[in-house]
């Protein structure tokens, strides 16, 4: 495993929820946090600036960067959805959805994990490329991540002011929340066959949770154990655990107020749904 990999953000690397408490998930989740999506160059060079403080400074998974900012050549086909935190306004986690825009683009996890790709009817190739998407850069701060330790010195308004007992419980739900967020964005433009590449036991993870990804071939050592999964958008929804579904629902309505479900989203994607493609008539997937 390599250095850091064992603390990538997990759901077991964040504090569980109380149990002798009921949680309404969805109300406690979206009174403390903001989901949203980054629109502008502002708010992608905010996700770009978070990414470098998770995976090159805090985790030192990737080389640190001169100017502050943790970039691929992926980014130009992603779409970056954000978890604000609302009394601080700093971000508290962000999530990056990869698309195509034609046939020749790959997706990272084609490019870079093929060894784990062993699916015979599942991997991307098998479906049109405007259906297909991949889940990455999962990014949580560790003050997020292990919110009860407070940094010795805090350039942000968090590192002085503590957390509230209700923040500090629905902190343990920001990585489902960001995968949520993922999914509504997928449905949106009908990016049916979503994937990802993620720590074995994180897919444990969001299976309590009723996200439950079909692994795609073997465990292998990229930056790490990880596997391949994939998700269809199109039936996770009903699978959810119904606290989820609320906050799915909820998420959703937040990140596309306007936007009928399933409905291509003008000036937010580098891609675009065919029209004669849309989101009412997808590919189904392989028996």
């Amino acid at each position: 495993m390599s250095r850091g990999s064992a603390h990538l953000p997990t759901l077991e690397s964040t504090p569980p929820a109380r149990r002798d408490e009921p949680l309404d998930l969805a109300s406690a989740f979206l009174a403390c946090l903001r989901p949203e999506i980054a629109r502008t160059e502002p708010q992608r060079r905010e996700v770009h600036r978070l990414r470098h403080q998770v995976y090159c400074e805090e985790l030192r998974f990737e080389p640190l960067r001169p100017d502050g900012q943790e970039t691929d050549p992926f980014d130009p086909q992603s779409v970056h959805g954000m978890v604000r935190h609302r009394r601080s306004g700093v971000l508290a986690g962000t999530v990056r959805l990869v698309g195509k825009r034609h046939a020749g683009e790959q997706l990272p996890m084609e490019a870079h994990c093929a060894p784990g790709l062993t699916h015979e009817s599942l991997l991307p190739r098998h479906f049109p490329p405007h259906e297909v998407c991949e889940v990455s850069r999962l990014a949580v701060p560790a003050r997020f991540r292990q919110p009860r330790v407070e940094p010795a010195e805090g350039a942000s308004a968090i590192g002085h002011m503590g957390f509230s007992a209700e923040e500090l419980r629905t902190f343990p739900y920001i990585a489902v929340g960001l995968y949520l967020s993922a999914i509504a964005m997928a449905r949106h433009t009908g990016r049916f066959h979503m994937y990802a590449v993620m720590e074995p036991r994180l897919a444990r993870g969001m299976g309590f949770a009723g996200i439950r990804f079909e692994r795609l071939g073997p465990v292998i050592e990229y930056h790490g154990q990880r596997a391949a999964y994939h998700l269809d958008s199109r039936i996770a929804p009903e699978r959810l655990a119904p606290p989820y579904q609320d906050l799915l629902q909820r998420i959703d309505a937040r990140l596309f107020p306007a936007v009928a479900a399933r409905e291509d989203v003008p000036g937010l994607w580098p891609f675009r749904v065919p029209p004669s493609a849309g989101a009412t008539a997808p590919s189904q997937s392989p028996p």
